[in-house]
């Protein structure tokens, strides 16, 4: 990472500043302003999240913010009402006041003097997905947003469902805004109201773990927010960016197929970060990639960046598997428009143990198979989303397979490249009226060793709809189609291509009710590729090596730890996944603050038994600066019965090492169709 503190404007830094809202309340801010001899007002970059401008997102934002407002941008980090240092409480994400905020947002800051009246939003994760519902809204002054790692579905593309099955994700995703929403506004931006908004907040913002388990199927909840339901709403030009190792790279697709906007896509090899950071590598100069579209739309500059390819990905090449990367070999791919011409589907058909490029003979009855997993297929699945705190990625397939019915290719005689969404189309009975599948494709490297490529999930009560689940009926058949995350990927010559497919997929997806046997008739059973034609423009796209402003001086005072332990006790059947993210300790040091945060999660079952799947997770977050002595605790504990999910939380808050607040929930919630 090139360090870069030469810029062409000088940058004045505004810590904070409170943005009036319609109903009184207001929102802190953190601005970064070009300062010219003359006031010269200038285009805003606003990024609005929760996760506290002051501290938890202030290292980020030191080499975000000033490289763009050293290059003529004024940076404005805004925090959502209920969280950091604004008013409110936080009650759920992306809610219909969460996109109002941010519509007033943006209107106050384009009459402001130092603003030229447009406005850009940009943003990862949070900030990804309410750039594009906040540009549904269409607010005026908001003239183009580059959104990152986000969905255009919350429902069947988001850290809580997929294909109808209830991810992991959701207590993990639950448990991080669960810890936020108990964290303290700082003394020195609120004043001596802090102590009462942090009561407030701790009181109010509720457990969302309870109402996400209360929408298990497409609900009026989800899509109200989901873009994909309307992307005619969308009229300002969108940069959509994502990672291969992230768990929302299928929006990227969808959004250059369906959007009627100016658009770009860019996706990576990385997880869950900004690109110039990206891991596994390589990463790329991402914030001049972004200058250059600011400059484009915000200031009218011709630099040709529209005249590029409306798509580019990086195609990984194969490699053996591991739970991290540094880096992921391959190439740079472009597509001027999605879907591709270059891309044909080819077919391969399933036969016991084998993929095949032709059908099965019709003068023969066509063989089924029976498939009932253990549960302990899934603990080298790695995360849905890699967040980079390694080793959360797929581990070696083979122990996965071994509870698997797998199909495997021939050695391939030549390379064969794929790029887009890979689908399986299965003729399926089951002894159960509900069960679930998870299809993986994987690499077979001539030593054996399989590295996953992609997979998907399908609750099979979903198998006609996400809006209205369906029992089935045991023994009845069923044709059922799977999609598979989208991937570039090349597969070498002499390497196989190996489907493997299971009844259980733990703890990436929680378990179905109760064991059952699903039996798959290969009878039109087929396995559809997106097949790319490589051609001279491959291998043309560059990017300059990554920069990025000086980073946040902190002193380190307790190292980090990040790690996934696998626990099987033999005498007592029972095999835990145990994941730390601690994050250590360290001081911010133009504010003084100290900081601790850690989590650790554990994902458990007994032997056999689908109702002992139980996740727990705790968290500690420690805030420090002179008298102002803050603790939060949570613990939230997810485990069901073959009809129920049970929820015990609790959460205890201390002030200068007494304890100041507890409370406990708990909550017994149907299982509907999962």
């Amino acid at each position: 990472m090139e360090i870069v503190d030469d810029f062409p404007y000088p940058i004045r830094e505004i810590e904070n500043l409170f943005i009036p809202m319609r109903d009184g309340q207001q929102l802190a801010a953190r601005v970064w302003l070009p300062v010219t001899p003359d006031a010269t007002p200038f285009p805003a970059i606003m990024e609005y999240i929760p996760y506290r401008k002051r501290d938890v997102t202030r290292g980020r934002d030191a080499s975000n913010h000033p490289y763009l407002a050293g290059h003529g941008y004024v940076c404005v980090r805004v925090d959502m009402r209920g969280s950091g240092d604004s008013d409110g409480v936080l009650t759920d994400e992306y809610t219909q006041q969460e996109q109002q905020d941010a519509v007033d947002a943006i209107a106050w800051l384009a009459e402001q003097p130092w603003c030229d009246g447009h406005v850009g939003m940009m943003g990862i994760s949070w900030g990804g997905f309410n750039s594009l519902q906040v540009a549904a809204k269409q607010p005026p002054a908001l003239k183009a947003i580059i959104s990152l790692c986000s969905s255009d579905d919350l429902y069947a593309d988001n850290m809580h469902y997929m294909g109808g099955c209830l991810l992991g994700d959701n207590l993990s995703e639950a448990t991080v805004m669960f810890a936020f929403n108990a964290l303290p506004p700082d003394p020195e931006i609120v004043g001596e109201r802090w102590r009462e908004m942090w009561f407030d907040r701790m009181e109010h913002s509720g457990l969302w773990i309870d109402q996400w388990l209360r929408h298990q199927r497409r609900d009026a909840y989800w899509s109200t927010s989901s873009v994909g339901e309307h992307y005619g709403a969308i009229q300002c030009p969108v940069y959509a960016i994502g990672g291969w190792a992230d768990g929302f790279t299928n929006t990227v697709l969808r959004l250059m197929e369906h959007l009627a906007v100016p658009r770009k896509g860019l996706i990576g090899p990385w997880g869950h970060k900004y690109p110039h950071q990206g891991i596994p590598g390589p990463a790329i100069g991402f914030l001049q990639e972004a200058l250059r579209w600011w400059d484009y739309w915000l200031k009218g500059k011709e630099n040709g960046i529209m005249e590029e390819p409306m798509l580019r990905v990086w195609q990984q090449d194969s490699v053996p598997p591991d739970n991290s990367y540094a880096d992921r070999p391959g190439r740079w791919l472009s597509e001027d428009q999605w879907p591709s011409p270059r891309i044909q589907t080819q077919r391969y058909y399933l036969q016991p143990n084998r993929l095949t490029l032709e059908p099965r003979s019709r003068h023969t009855a066509p063989p089924t198979l029976g498939l009932q997993s253990p549960i302990s297929v899934g603990m080298s699945a790695g995360k849905w989303c890699s967040y980079a705190a390694t080793p959360d990625l797929p581990g070696d397939q083979r122990e996965e397979d071994g509870g698997s019915l797998v199909f495997s290719s021939a050695p391939l005689e030549e390379a064969l490249d794929i790029f887009g969404v890979a689908t399986l189309s299965l003729t399926v009975s089951c002894d159960q009226p509900q069960a679930m599948l998870a299809v993986r494709l994987s690499d077979v490297a001539p030593d054996g060793k399989a590295t996953r490529v992609t997979y998907g999930l399908l609750n099979l009560t979903h198998r006609e709809s996400d809006e209205y689940p369906s029992d089935l009926v045991p023994g009845q058949r069923y044709t059922v189609q799977i999609s598979m995350n989208g991937i570039a990927q090349r597969f070498p010559k002499g390497h196989q291509l190996r489907l493997s497919i299971s009844t259980s997929y733990w703890p990436l997806a929680w378990l179905s009710p109760a064991p059952a046997q699903v039996d798959l008739t290969l009878d039109n059973c087929t396995l559809h590729l997106p097949v790319r034609t490589a051609t001279d423009d491959d291998n043309t796209v560059t990017f300059e090596p990554p920069q990025a402003a000086k980073p946040l001086s902190i002193t380190t005072l307790a190292p980090s730890q990040h790690n996934w332990l696998l626990h099987r006790d033999l005498a007592t059947k029972r095999s835990t996944l145990e994941v730390i993210n601690d994050q250590g300790c360290f001081r911010i040091d133009d504010t003084g603050t100290e900081i601790h945060r850690s989590a650790r999660e554990y994902y458990s079952t007994v032997t056999d038994d689908f109702t002992s799947a139980r996740g727990e997770t705790l968290t500690e977050s420690h805030f420090k600066r002179g008298r102002w002595d803050t603790e939060v605790y949570t613990r939230t504990v997810l485990t069901c019965t073959a009809r129920h999910f049970l929820v015990h939380a609790q959460l205890d808050a201390y002030e200068n090492a007494y304890r100041v607040f507890s409370k406990n929930w708990s909550s017994k919630i149907p299982r509907d169709h999962l």
